[in-house]
């Protein structure tokens, strides 16, 4: 496996990691607290609950399948180069682990406290068919292949799409019963980040222009690459 050539930046970047874990592992709790406190999940979208466990489930399979498989692995490098890092960090898996039991121990929530006449609406059961279905497909697909690399893509996909879509519940009923944290503090996290990368960008590490802005990538000079690839591991073409 690929190896960080700066000792300091891969310091920064397992710190981050962490941060993110504890800051979105954190905004979990309220609603869990205050679903005990009152004995009741009235107020809170139960599609959200369900579309958001299909989400953290699927985030699951890819983070641990990518962590822990050397063989899809192999795949990764075989397709990207063996002198990439795989995208997936310790602080990833732990955050999906966390995300999924936190979640579903809020359905549980749901099934042992009052809820009114609440119910998971016949279009989230509709999603969640389909997507579990496509899953399921595409499951069978990769088996004889053992393409288990563009398998658990497909799980990402999944859930970049269950992000984009199960708030929408949330937005048409009331926050009367919905901690300000749930949501105030990961948006207060990601504008940090935002903002420090921009820093980044434009003001601490600004690209630098050798000559004409019109010269060719010929003329820049190669940077050192942040990570570097093992000794015992054999080099692509392209690296």
């Amino acid at each position: 496996m690929a190896s960080w050539n700066s000792i300091p930046l891969e310091i920064t970047y397992e710190a981050f990691g962490w941060i993110a874990f504890i800051s979105w592992s954190i905004s979990f709790y309220p609603q869990v607290i205050l679903n005990f406190r009152r004995k009741s999940v009235v107020g809170l979208n139960f599609d959200f609950v369900v579309l958001n466990l299909t989400k953290h489930s699927s985030y699951l399979i890819y983070n641990a399948s990518l962590y822990f498989s050397p063989a899809i692995q192999e795949q990764y490098y075989q397709k990207y180069g063996y002198g990439e890092m795989i995208p997936v960090a310790a602080n990833d898996v732990a955050f999906s682990i966390h995300a999924v039991l936190l979640t579903a121990f809020t359905l549980f929530q749901i099934v042992i406290y009052e809820r009114g006449n609440q119910k998971v609406s016949k279009i989230s059961i509709g999603i969640l068919s389909i997507v579990w279905l496509i899953a399921a497909v595409c499951f069978f697909v990769a088996l004889p292949s053992h393409s288990w690399l563009w398998l658990i893509s497909v799980f990402n996909s999944i859930q970049v799409f269950m992000t984009l879509i199960k708030y929408i519940p949330q937005v048409r009923v009331s926050t009367l019963f919905y901690p300000p944290i749930c949501y105030m503090l990961p948006c207060l996290v990601s504008v940090f980040f935002d903002l420090l990368f921009m820093c980044q960008h434009y003001i601490l590490y600004p690209a630098k222009k050798t000559g004409s802005a019109k010269l060719g990538k010929e003329h820049l000079e190669p940077a050192e690459p942040l990570i570097a690839p093992s000794d015992d591991t054999p080099q692509s073409d392209n690296v």
